[in-house]
């Protein structure tokens, strides 16, 4: 649950990059998500057409502010997002590093309290550290979105103690792992983790098959939370045989 509103799917699904409009629509489909996030650059590319599509999908819209370096530049985004989409969420991203598209800490809390106050829901795109988890939290937000690695990059959960971590420190807050993810087992092991959602976008788009791929994320999303709640077998440091020796026959 975000902000008040129950979901049965634990996987939000970005909206760039895709082939075609088509192939769009049909992923957001196979995929199961319930949430679609939406770029307001991206979405003035598309124009009427692509918000049509999205609003088509079913699903509820979290705007970003994707491609903001400043506090005033991402609040103006969300102001704007909010009116085009009808919408109080927002997906709030201050990048600080151009290369690692890592959050500016210091920014993000700054537009964090802003917004929070300003009567927006926000969801933080937000790194591992604790204290900056704190910091947000005390503005107003009731979501953290700790990235898994850099954007785009496929290379999962890159710094796993770090997340589990953050998922002990932050018992009870919604936690979503988001950007980094390239691979159906990768966001499996976040959810086996304890986190309540992931967030991804290039790994489907840029499959060779969009459409076959987010099927693929939609049913390992499922399967991680699903082995979490019915609790994974803790790792041992010697073997355990399954079929106890007691009982067997004895060979004479």
């Amino acid at each position: 649950m975000f902000y008040g509103v129950p979901l049965t799917s634990r996987l939000m699904l970005g909206t760039a990059q895709y082939p075609s409009p088509a192939v769009l629509a049909q992923a957001i489909s196979a995929s199961g998500t319930e949430v679609i996030t939406v770029s307001l650059r991206r979405e003035g590319v598309g124009g009427t057409a692509f918000r049509d599509l999205i609003r088509a999908s079913g699903c509820r819209i979290l705007p970003n502010t994707a491609g903001c370096h400043t506090v005033k530049e991402a609040v103006t985004t969300a102001h704007m997002a909010r009116e085009v989409f009808g919408t109080k969420w927002i997906k709030l991203e201050v990048i600080g590093h151009a290369d690692t598209l890592q959050p500016d800490p210091f920014a993000l809390v700054e537009a964090a309290r802003i917004l929070c106050a300003d009567g927006f829901e926000v969801f933080p795109y937000t790194t591992e550290d604790l204290i900056v988890g704190e910091k947000l939290l005390e503005a107003g937000c009731e979501v953290l979105m700790p990235w898994g690695a850099p954007i785009g990059s496929g290379q999962g959960l890159r710094n796993i103690e770090g997340l589990r971590t953050m998922r002990a420190h932050f018992d009870g807050v919604p936690l979503v792992v988001d950007a980094g993810i390239g691979a159906p087992s990768q966001a499996m092991q976040a959810m086996e983790m304890g986190f309540d959602a992931v967030l991804l976008n290039t790994a489907v788009a840029k499959a060779v098959d969009p459409v076959g791929m987010a099927r693929a994320f939609g049913q390992a999303v499922q399967a991680g939370h699903l082995a979490m709640r019915a609790g994974l077998m803790p790792p041992r440091d010697m073997a355990s045989a399954s079929t106890p020796i007691f009982g067997m026959a004895e060979l004479v």
